[in-house]
Order: C-alpha cells, then structure tokens, then sequence
C-alpha cells in the first residue's frame, strides 16, 4: 500500500483516484469545486461513468478513499501526487497550463522530497521537464514524471483495469519503476522519457482524430459515387494492417481530447518550426463534417430550417456518457436553432440547459418534421419505428451515426438519409 494525493476530480482523477485505491493504495483525492466534493462525501457520483459509482463506493467503504477540499491536506505525507488537472485550450489553441503550474507551485513546499509527482494532464512535449526545472527552482527534491492517461469515456473504467499499456516517462529508471510498481505487474508498460511519454499522448489522439476524419471524407466520396460506406469499412476492417476501430462515419469527433489536443499539437509544431498540414487538414474537413450533416437536416426539412421541428436522439459527444464537452451532436443542434429551428433532444444521460429535452425517444419526435439521430445510443435502435411514424408530422429522417436499419426505417415509411449510404 502506498500513500497517493490525486489532484483534481474530473474524469481523470475521479477514475484514477478510485482505481489505485482498488489496487490497494490510500487515495486522498483533492477537489475544490464544493458542489463537486459535497457530492463525493455524500456518497454520490458527479458524473455518468460505467462502473464508476461501485468504484468509488468501494474505496469508501475500504476506508482506501478519502476526499478533501485542501490540496496541501491531501499531498501532505504522500509518496505520489498525481496531478489530473485540466490544460483547455488557450486562445491560440495551444494548451492553458496554468493550473498544473499553479498546483505545482503550491505543493512543492508541501511534499516531502522523496516524492514523485506524476503528470496525468495532457501537456505538450517539453513541459514536464520544465516542471523539473521549477521544482528545483522552489527548492524541492521531489521528482516528477509523466504518465499520460488512454482512458476513454464511457468505458475507463475498463480501461484503468484492463489497459492496452500504461506509459510512463521519467529521467531515471528508479522513478520509472516506482510509478509502474503502482500497478499489477502484468501490466504492459512503455518506459520512456518524459518528452516521448507527452507526445505519445498527443500522437494517439492526433492519430485517431485523422482516422475518424478519414472514413467521414471517405463516406462523403462513398454518397458521390453511389458507394455503400458500411459495406466499405467491413471490408476496409478485415486487413489486419487496417483494423476495424475508429471506422465509423458520424458528424464528426467531440470530446473534451481530441479537439483541444489536436490544435495543442498544431501548436508544438509551429513552436518548433514545423507547418503539420496533415493535422490542419484533418480539423478543418472535421468542421466541414458537421456543415454537412446540418445541410443534410436542412434538405431534409424542405430546404429551410425556420419553424421547423427538428427532434434530436442524442446529445453526448457519443453514447456511454454524459459529456456535452465540444459534442458534435451540441454543436448541429446550436446550429439548427440559429437558423430558426425548434429542436427537441432526447438522451439517456446527458442535457443542457439551453435546448427543450424530451424525456423519452418517443416524447421528442412527438410532431417534429425531422428526426435527427446524432449520438449512438443503442437504445435509439431499438425504438419501435413504426411508433415513431405516427408520432411524427414529417417523415424525414437524418441518421447522422448509421446507427439505424435503413430497410426498417423505410418500411415503416420513412425517407432515410444516412452518412455515406445509397439513398435507396
């Protein structure tokens, strides 16, 4: 058992901090956003996650798990500090690290010097060792790696337990073993330094980023000739040097990683002279996806959007979680009502408080001339379409994940219009 402060109880910390305490660690987890932390002691959960809530009541109930409002309360005595602090995008795009700076600044008094800190937040590359160069700067001894976290929402959980590989960077082999002791000893570990272990974050996002935006370029081709694009990446996905994940067309990528990290990325670059036109293009045709998808609801609706009723089935950024945070689904429904639509969401989960939510598939369809499906709930597929049609005063629909059948769809008498599929 060893004695771990956790800095911050976003998605991140909350999954990590409950994690390690399941391994068998003291977890003292620090937040600052009281509402936040109230709910943490009362034995609630601030947000969707699968799995999550079991997590952490079991680390409280194992007395592993503690919470506290004071930073300097939770990293006092501790043998790691693992900073999950947020690194949003600053006006240029690049990565705010202001937060991870100031806490740095106000622990390295604190922590004994035989500490480690371990930088969960996506910083660029360079930045850990600058935090080195910080912490002898404010007199401390503690060290300090990196250790990217892969943990996808809707499924980190799984992911913290089972990973693909952990990765850590550090400027010597004692703090790198002692990070990796944290974990069983199966786990698959990538052991490099610190500027490698950033960018490979960066670079798998990035990655993936560009993949999700190639097949939606590609589904887009797919309607020009008359192309299937599911029966495309099925036959894509079958190459082992192709691989079926991150094929699936949609409006476009959302999150609260990929559009930050792959402007942040940009933003390396340019610091070190280098023009990644790749990546500039992989943004801009990821915009251009979701104009498409709204000029699709605009033929839809007749040509125009003003008065029309538009019901929308989702608005995470994808199904599994409750976050809105840059979600493709939030910007078409922004988009809609600017040009005059009245839109009406349904989703399991998530809401916002400024569009109309329905509180069933059914309800939200109740009279709209378009139904839009823009996250991959898999409830969605499962609604009785023929319900749908009479509920409906149009019979439009826009299928903006493939996610429904179309042969169905249409016999229950509706027009479908999916992404990268035959009109008929």
């Amino acid at each position: 058992m060893r004695e771990i402060a956790v800095i911050g109880a976003g998605y991140v910390g909350l999954v990590t901090g409950a994690g390690l305490a399941h391994l068998g660690h003291r977890v003292r987890l620090a937040e600052r956003d009281e509402a936040k932390l109230a709910t943490l002691e009362a034995g609630g959960v601030p947000i969707y996650e699968v799995g999550l809530e079991e997590l952490l009541a079991e680390g409280r109930s194992s007395g592993r798990l503690t919470f506290h409002a004071d930073n300097k309360e939770a990293a006092e005595g501790a043998e790691f500090v693992f900073l999950c602090l947020p690194t949003p995008p600053g006006p240029d795009g690049r990565a705010d690290l202001s937060y991870v700076e100031g806490v740095i600044d106000e622990l390295a008094p604190v922590v004994d010097d035989s500490a480690i800190f371990v930088v969960k937040s996506t910083v660029p590359p360079g930045s850990v060792a600058r935090f080195a160069k910080r912490l002898t700067e404010l007199g401390s001894g503690a060290a300090i790696a990196s250790h990217p976290e892969f943990l996808r929402e809707g499924r980190a959980v799984e992911d913290f337990m089972n990973p693909d590989r952990i990765v850590v960077g550090a400027f010597t082999e004692e703090v790198a073993h002692a990070v990796t002791s944290l974990y069983d000893p199966s786990t698959p570990a990538v052991v490099t330094d610190p500027t490698s272990a950033e960018m490979i974050k960066y670079a798998s996002n990035s990655y993936l980023a560009a993949r999700l935006t190639f097949v939606n370029t590609l589904a887009n081709l797919c309607e020009a000739v008359g192309a299937d694009i599911v029966d495309v990446i099925d036959g894509m996905g079958r190459d082992h040097r192709i691989g079926p994940h991150f094929l699936k067309p949609g409006p476009g990528y959302g999150g609260s990683c990929f559009p930050k990290d792959t402007e942040a990325l940009i933003g390396v670059a340019e610091d070190a002279g280098y023009d990644f036109k790749l990546l500039k293009a992989v943004i801009e045709a990821d915009s251009m996806q979701r104009e498409r998808v709204v000029e699709k609801i605009r033929q839809a609706a007749g040509g125009g959007l003003r008065g029309r009723r538009i019901a929308l089935w989702g608005l995470a950024f994808k199904a599994g979680t409750d976050d809105i945070r840059e979600s493709p689904a939030l910007r078409i429904a922004q988009s809609l009502t600017r040009e005059g639509a009245d839109v009406v969401y349904y989703d399991p989960e998530a809401k916002s408080p400024d569009l109309a939510r329905a509180d069933s598939a059914l309800e939200a369809v109740r009279g709209a001339d378009v139904l839009v499906v823009a996250t991959e709930w898999p409830e969605f597929a499962k609604v009785d379409m023929t319900q749908v049609r009479k509920l409906m005063r149009g019979h439009r629909i826009v299928d903006a994940r493939n996610l429904l059948d179309p042969a169905k769809v249409r016999a229950a008498g509706f027009d479908y219009v999916g992404i990268g599929r035959p009109l008929a």
